[in-house]
């Protein structure tokens, strides 16, 4: 296994304590302590406690858009792409539930400068999301009269409230739970002529639980 670098250790160390005891109730000492790292180590790696909290959301959402992007250059059909975004959306609340735990409840401590940087990256995720709505509509495998904005914003919006309330050790996985936001989405916006193609991405039977 590949040994984490000092600043890995920082971020999963403050990971577990900001949402243990909340960011500002976490020092900086209490953090290198947690660790047995020194405040030097600590400051050569972020400038300040906000720079940490800004890169525990850039460690995620770095990912996301990442992952988008290689799944749009991946398939060739909006239908197809719409499905592998919102697995790799997905997949990044399993894979890092506790980084965007901490975020979402700590954000507003941010200053405008890493709000402004994250606003940005999270409109570029939003961005490939809306091109492959507005693509499917160009090409009459979505329904143009849906506003392409709005069902973007409603995908993301439907899964990005997940951290609230899935659990890796509940009755679904993450997978099961995507077969069933693709089922709901792909019914909601697909046109007739590409339902054929969207039944190979629907759920057939109902995930026990």
């Amino acid at each position: 296994m590949e040994k984490k670098t000092l600043k890995q250790r920082i971020v999963d160390a403050s990971v577990v304590l900001f949402q243990q005891d909340g960011y500002h109730n976490v020092t900086v000492d209490r953090i290198v302590e947690h660790i047995g790292a020194s405040k030097g180590g600590f400051y050569h790696n972020f400038k300040s406690k906000d720079a940490l909290l800004y890169e525990i959301h850039d460690v995620f959402i770095s990912y996301v858009i990442r992952q988008s992007q290689e799944a749009y250059d991946k398939y060739d059909t909006p239908i197809s792409r719409l499905c592998a975004l919102m697995q790799t959306l997905t997949h990044v609340f399993d894979l890092y539930q506790e980084h965007i735990t901490v975020f979402y409840e700590e954000s507003r401590s941010l200053s405008a400068e890493y709000s402004a940087i994250i606003h940005d990256k999270r409109s570029h995720y939003r961005k490939i999301l809306q091109t492959v709505i507005e693509e499917g509509q160009q090409t009459g495998d979505f329904r143009a009269e849906l506003p392409a904005t709005i069902v973007t914003m409603a995908i993301v919006g439907m899964i990005n409230w997940t951290y609230k309330w899935f659990k890796q050790s509940g009755p679904l996985t993450m997978e099961e739970i995507t077969k069933v936001f693709s089922d709901m989405v792909l019914h909601a916006i697909v046109t007739e002529q590409a339902m054929e193609e969207a039944i190979q991405f629907m759920i057939k039977d109902k995930p026990a639980i």
